[in-house]
């Protein structure tokens, strides 16, 4: 699986808005913060190894009425109490 972010700026009045309908309409359903600062939305994403996440973008979050703006994170790796740097295993 691959974890990546999507900051999401909004158009004025339209954030809850977009928030539903990225939750309501997507296959692989996202967590969805609402967030203050450049952007309005944040939203987590995890998809298989095999998957375009650019294609993905394009595809199933731009479209959504109300988006302005986006910028992709995408996640290496996740670094855990129970597997750290040092860790080999």
């Amino acid at each position: 699986m691959r974890t990546f972010y999507i900051f999401i700026k909004c158009q004025l009045g339209r954030t809850y808005d977009v928030a539903t309908r990225l939750v309501d309409d997507a296959d692989i359903v996202p967590l969805v913060h609402s967030i203050s600062g450049r952007y309005d939305l944040i939203a987590q994403y995890h998809l298989p190894d095999d998957y375009d996440i650019g294609r993905f973008v394009s595809e199933t979050v731009h479209p959504v009425p109300g988006i302005q703006d986006t910028e992709t994170v995408i996640c290496f790796n996740a670094f855990t109490k129970d597997k750290g740097l040092g860790d080999e295993g």
